[in-house]
């Protein structure tokens, strides 16, 4: 399997079938896409018709679309496991990734993952909107599945890669969280992958101006 992804800094979408490969040990080869130059969507077209990353290739299948992705190494390779066993959990799991990959607009915009940054921005209401929320859906998972384990259902699942880009965005900009919020994540901040990822974005020296957001703190 081959897996095309762009920069690891800035790339939150990337992150997201990475870390789900990665934590459940797949075996895969990684192909990193710079997202400068007037070149990119003629060098992104000769993986995927969307002329977008992440995108899986998998002998004559692919696969973009960070979700889709997900679903589909579930269902290959992890035998389902990459959603909780559950029925009602793994609808539920399945309703705030739903959530996550088609909201949250305004957090997108004015909080764009940048990792090795530490910058402060004036939140608008409704990004402070969208930090409840997800405060709210990180607290609410807790509430119910912390007797499994420490992420969101219990078990480490596609919930959490969805999510573990938020994470590295609110640690970017200093988000005020509940305290299951915040222990959620530090959770996702002290994941082996999560870690490794961190430690190659901050050795990447690309820069994509417009997620540059906000001022940076001294």
């Amino acid at each position: 399997m081959k897996l095309v992804i762009a920069n690891k800094n800035y790339s939150s979408w990337s992150l997201r079938p990475w870390l789900l490969m990665t934590e459940f040990g797949l075996d895969f080869e990684l192909r990193e896409e710079s997202l400068a130059g007037d070149d990119l969507k003629q060098r992104l077209l000769q993986y995927s018709p969307s002329c977008k990353v992440p995108v899986l290739i998998d002998g004559d299948l692919t696969v973009w679309d960070s979700l889709a992705i997900c679903e589909y190494l579930s269902e290959q390779y992890l035998g389902g496991e990459g959603w909780p066993g559950a029925v009602g959990s793994r609808a539920h799991a399945r309703a705030i990734c739903a959530e996550m990959h088609s909201g949250f607009m305004a957090l997108r915009s004015q909080m764009p993952m940048n990792i090795r940054a530490r910058r402060k921005i004036a939140a608008s209401n409704a990004v402070l909107a969208d930090i409840r929320r997800i405060d709210e859906i990180w607290s609410e998972c807790r509430r119910t599945y912390n007797a499994d384990g420490d992420w969101l259902f219990g078990k480490f699942s596609i919930a959490d890669c969805m999510y573990a880009p938020v994470a590295l965005r609110f640690m970017t900009y200093g988000a005020s969280l509940s305290d299951p919020g915040q222990q959620y994540m530090a959770a996702i901040l002290d994941n082996p992958g999560v870690k490794s990822w961190i430690k190659a974005a901050s050795k990447e020296t690309e820069i994509i101006p417009e997620d540059e957001a906000g001022d940076e703190l001294k």
